[in-house]
Parts: structure tokens; sequence; C-alpha cells
């Protein structure tokens, strides 16, 4: 008994013990519990608070994006150049895609891609867990019902379409350019995103660029918008340019048959409002279509109207003869002695095609005498020549509305070589663009008042009918006496020289060619069998109108010279642009039109070397020359002391030649060393411009 006593007291100690124990147990889960939830609540709330307030807020915030259509491009009369069209985007959301090599197939077979490509990109973007992969852009409605039906799977349970996992629609923006090719390098385009990439496009971007709306909207655990904000940019504008597109086309087609028939590199065309400063057209061949951009390449991008530099030639004889009549040095009639057609300068000779005598300025002119123009050039003193080439704009950006224009090339007088002088006079060492020869014909045509030039007329906010234009800046350049003395004399050249074939029917023109040898760089000098033709001029003489350009680079075909390639061209623009903006033909016909319009005789202006082999140290410059068939006794020019006339006996050496291809004026330079200046884009940024005495080409 007393055994069986004492075991009931140590089963009640084991049973407290078990008790104890499990209790114990159950707060060490409990406790061990408690603490790995506390560990997770740091985790979540410390360690991951950041990615977990984004994703609240991502199920409970929907933004929606809308792009507004970038504004419009319009011609002056508000005709359509460039607007966007609404058009889908095919994308993946290729963390939800499922079945790839399906999507890759059907998305290849309409959209002419290949399958391999597609799949790559899809692979890649499942991998990256992208939400939007771009696989097919700028569709249209009906393209899009075509992708829609062939990429339907059937039992498919989804919102929107295409009924494949995956896939969806994005709206977007295309570019159209309605006028194709028309004006092309004024427009420019812009690329998928929206983005200017060359002219107009590109230039007023800012303005033009789709405003993005960004819609915030805030919703609760049913879905429902509680809350709404809306945020967005000024609304784009509208550009309406200064070009007219039916003297744009025009101008475009006489400037391409002019290319064409010449067998010419490129060719450019500028017409231009003197009195407004407006360019009523631009025109550059080859071009291309901005709807297709493939059709772009290095040859027909660039605007050489406003990029490309070449040397002038006989039309920059406008310059000397402009600025000899500002500072009273000559007359229209004054009377200048060419001598025996032969000068040098700074122990470089310059030679005409023959010798012409004695004859007025505006016959020298007229003829383009490269030995008269050098004369009147040493005249004026280097010091009033540089300051005319600032007063006109030379070496200075004109301020066009259009990227990546330049400034040209003019160097200061302190890096002129002995003989920079007598070659700036002809139209050599001084590198300028199209727009800033334009624009200098434009000046005489203003009566001296060179006013700024623009291709902007005006800028407005979508849906107004009215807006903000640029401000017009003119200068008084040349005063209105010399101004109209120097058109009389342009009017020689067409009537008399060798712009005859720039005479319009009904209209009484002024103007002048101009042929330049060019810079080779494989060469690594002046290749006399490249040549910059042109003819620049305005019509009516007397009362002009409009300023014509018509520059032509490398012709190859029959004749090369500015008169025989350009002026043809100008003729044609001229006569029919004219009557369009109602200008009244001349119905006085001047007697000595009269006596020429059956004389089809050219005065030569371009030739090459007399033998393929010469020299980078003997050179031709091609005279724009002729006899006169008169002269008038009135105070001959007195001598200029720089230049000293070379003997009759050295130009009895020359070897015969043919009216139809007369050689020119030549250099014979006795100093070897220097680089001349090289007319090419690169070059000229690249490189300053040294010694460049050595281009005396053609004039």
């Amino acid at each position: 008994m007393a055994r069986q006593n004492s075991r009931k007291p140590r089963i009640k100690r084991d049973l407290r013990q078990q008790t104890y124990n499990r209790f114990m147990l159950v707060v060490a889960i409990l406790g061990i519990w408690i603490l790995a939830i506390g560990i997770r609540l740091v985790h979540l709330q410390v360690v991951q608070a950041g990615w977990l307030k984004e994703r609240a807020t991502t199920q409970r915030r929907d933004v929606k994006k809308s792009k507004m259509p970038r504004g419009t491009i319009f011609d002056r009369n508000g005709r359509v150049l460039a607007l966007s069209m609404t058009v889908k985007t095919l994308y993946a959301d290729a963390v939800n895609l499922e079945d790839i090599e399906l999507a890759a197939r059907t998305i290849a077979k309409l959209s002419g891609q290949k399958a391999s490509d597609i799949r790559k990109t899809l692979i890649d973007g499942k991998q990256s867990e992208r939400r939007f992969v771009p696989l097919v852009r700028g569709l249209d409605e009906e393209a899009v019902q075509k992708y829609n039906a062939a990429l339907e799977q059937i039992g498919v349970q989804k919102a929107d379409m295409p009924k494949f996992p995956g896939l969806h629609w994005r709206e977007e923006q295309r570019r159209k350019y309605p006028q194709n090719e028309l004006a092309a390098h004024i427009i420019g385009f812009s690329d998928a995103d929206g983005i200017g990439r060359a002219g107009i496009e590109q230039s007023q971007n800012d303005l033009l660029y789709g405003t993005v709306i960004r819609r915030t909207e805030l919703r609760d655990r049913l879905g429902r918008v509680y809350d709404e904000q809306v945020s967005e940019k000024e609304p784009p504008k509208d550009v309406f340019l200064t070009i007219q597109d039916s003297i744009q086309y025009k101008t475009e087609s006489a400037l391409a048959k002019a290319v064409q028939s010449s067998g010419a590199r490129a060719g450019i065309a500028i017409v231009l409002d003197h009195k407004t400063g407006e360019i009523l057209a631009m025109a550059n061949y080859p071009t291309f279509d901005p709807n297709n951009l493939k059709t772009i390449n290095s040859d027909n991008l660039m605007n050489r109207a406003v990029q490309s530099v070449y040397s002038p030639g006989s039309v920059f004889k406008l310059i000397t003869y402009g600025t000899a009549l500002e500072k009273r040095l000559i007359s229209p009639d004054a009377m200048i002695d060419s001598g025996n057609g032969t000068i040098e300068v700074a122990g470089h000779r310059f030679r005409d095609s023959h010798a012409i005598g004695t004859v007025t300025y505006t016959k020298a002119l007229a003829h383009s005498s490269n030995v008269c123009a050098i004369k009147t050039g040493l005249r004026i003193g280097k010091d009033n020549f540089y300051q005319s080439l600032q007063n006109f704009g030379f070496g200075k950006r004109t301020g066009i509305e259009l990227p990546a224009e330049t400034p040209g090339i003019v160097r200061p007088p302190s890096r002129w070589n002995g003989d920079s002088l007598a070659s700036m006079s002809i139209g050599y060492e001084i590198g300028v663009t199209a727009l800033q020869m334009t624009t200098a014909f434009a000046t005489i045509a203003n009566d001296g008042v060179r006013v700024k030039p623009h291709i902007i007329k005006e800028i407005r906010q979508v849906d107004e009918n009215s807006g903000l234009g640029p401000e017009v800046e003119s200068e008084q350049v040349l005063s209105p006496s010399a101004a109209r003395a120097l058109r009389q004399m342009l009017r020689e050249v067409v009537i008399s020289g060798t712009g005859k074939r720039a005479r319009a029917n009904g209209y009484d023109v002024a103007g002048k060619t101009g042929t330049a040898w060019k810079y080779d760089e494989k060469l690594r000098r002046v290749n006399s069998a490249k040549y910059m033709s042109s003819f620049i001029g305005f019509a009516p003489a007397d009362n002009p109108a409009v300023t014509v350009a018509v520059i032509i680079d490398e012709p190859k075909i029959g004749g090369r010279d500015g008169g025989q390639v350009a002026a043809p061209a100008f003729r044609e623009i001229i006569e029919q642009i004219l009557p369009e903006l109602n200008v009244r033909p001349d119905f006085e016909t001047d007697a000595r039109l009269a006596d020429n319009v059956n004389n089809n005789e050219d005065i030569p202006e371009a030739t090459a070397p007399d033998s393929a082999g010469e020299s980078a140290d003997f050179q031709e410059i091609p005279a724009e020359d002729k006899q006169p068939s008169a002269t008038e006794k009135l105070k001959i020019d007195k001598r200029t002391p720089e230049a000293k006339e070379l003997p009759a006996k050295a130009t009895n050496k020359e070897k015969p030649r043919s009216n139809s291809n007369s050689a020119g004026p030549k250099i014979e330079k006795k100093e070897t060393g220097s680089r001349p200046l090289q007319p090419t884009r690169d070059r000229i940024v690249n490189k300053p411009p040294g010694n460049i005495s050595e281009v005396k080409g053609k004039t």
C-alpha cells in the first residue's frame, strides 16, 4: 500500500512535466511564427516598400497618353504640303504572348518581313519582359482589318482586337506629303516618331510637334474612376510657307529639263520676290519623295541652294561693277581699254579669248571681259571691295528658316594674296551659296535695297485664320541711281552679250551669265572639265517683279557655259511665272532687241584647256567676250597702276580657235606651292582657305 501511494505523486509530476513541455513547445512555435511574421512585415514595409507602393498605385491609377496631330505645312495659298494621318501600329505584349511561332509566321506573311526576324524580336522581348514590342507600323484601317482576320483565334476571350493573346493595336500618326516630290528639300521629312529630320520639318519641329496629352485616372477597387488629372503642353502650330505650289512646280520642271538635257550632276533654281524677300520657289535636282524614305540618299538629300558652296565666276562681276558705280569710279557709257586682252597681276597672267579693244563699261560687262573687270576691281581697292562684300551679305548666313545653311567663304583682306583682288573681281577665291548670289541680284532689282530672304510667311495656331509672320529686315546697300545704272548694264548682257538665250517672249530681261571651273578633290586642283554654269537675272528689266537664279552643276552634254545651259531654263521659268503673277508684258520692244532677235550666234563663254595634259600651274578662264559691233568716242578709263598689260606679241602664240569652242582668258602662274580654294562643303568647313590664287578657271 505504501509503495502504491508513493507512485501516485511521481505520476502526477510526470504529467505536469509533460504538460509544461507541451506548453513550452506551443509557445516556442508561436514565438517562431510571430518572429517570422515580424521579419516578413519588416521586409515588406521596409525593403519592398517602394515596389509595393508602385504596384498599388498602378492598380488604382490608369495613365493614358494621346498625341495631337503634328502641325500642317501649307503653301502661301493654303494648299497642303504636309499633314499627319492617324494610323495603327501592331505591337506585342511579349510577357503575355503565348504562341511566338504562330505570331511570327502570320505577321511575316502579311507584312512581307522575314519570319525569323520577327521571331527573334519577340523572343528578345519576352526574355527582357517588354510590354511594348512594335511589329508593324503605319497601317490604315483597311490593312488593320486584314490583320485582324488573319490573326483571329477561335475561342480566345479578349476585349480588344486582334483576337490573339499578347497582340494589340496602338493608334499613332504618319506624315503624308500629298505633292510627293514637290518642294521636298524645303519641306523635308519627319521620322516614325514624329521628329523632323530635314527642311522645315526639322527647323520648325518645336512648333509643329504634336503635343502629348497625359490623362491620369484614379480608380477604386471596383474599377470606378473617382479622380482624373489631365496635363498637356501648348498645341502644335501650322506653318504657311512663302512658296507657291504652281510656281514651284514650273521651276522644278524647267530645272529638271535643263539638268537632264545637259547630263549634269545636279541643279539649283530659285525664284525670289526681291521687294518682300519671299522665296516663291526653291528647286533642287535630283530630288526625292518624302513619302518613301528609301529613295533618300546622299546625292539627293542636300539642299544645295543653302548648303553648298561654289565659286560663282562671272556672275560675281555684278559686285565689281556695282561697287565701282557706287563709288563713282565708272559710268555705264565711260570707256575702258582692254589693251590686247592680256593683263598681269602679281606675277599671274589673265587673258581674254581675244582683245576687244576700247569699249564702254556696259559692253565690257555684256561681253564679260575679264581684263576689264580686273581693272575695275583694282581701281576699287581691296578695302572698298571687302566692305562691299560685307554689305551684300557674303560670308554670312542669310538667316533663312532652313537647317544647315552655310555662310560661304570670304577671307579678310589681311589674308589676301597679291592677285586675290583680281581673282575676286571675276568670281574666284570666294565661296558663295546660290541663295546669297540670288539675294545680291535681288538687291540690284530692288533699287539697291537688300531684303533678308525668308521662306515662312506665317505661323498660325491650328484652326485659326491669321497668325504671326516674320519681320522683314532691309538695308540700303547701293544707291538707287547706281542700282538702276547697273540694271541697264545687265540688260545689255541679254540684248547683245552672253545672255541672249535668256531673252523672254514679251518681257525685257536683265541678268548675267557665269561659268566657273570646279575644284577636283581627286586631282587636288581645278578640273577644267567640270563647270558650275549659271544665269541669274530679273524681269521686267525696268521694273523687276522677280529675281530668278539657275545654277547647273557639271553639265556634260552640248554647250556647257551659263549662256547655253542655264539661260534657257531661266527663260522658261520667266515666261511661265510672270503671267501667273499678273505681270503685263513689255509691249514696247527695244530697237536693239529687235535687231538681235534672229541672231543666234553665241558669244563664247567657256572652253577647256588646249590639251588635257596641262598642269595645274596653267589654267584658262573662259571668256564671255566678242568684238563689239561699234565703239563710242568717250573718255577712256585710266590705266590701273597695279595691272601690267603685256605686249601684243604675247597673244600671237595662241592656237587658233573656232567661235563655238573659243578659248577664254588664261592664267599663267609663275609661283607654285599654293593650294586652290576647294568649293566643297566638307573641305571648306574642315580646312580654312589659304593661298587660293590658283582658282582662276572659267568666268
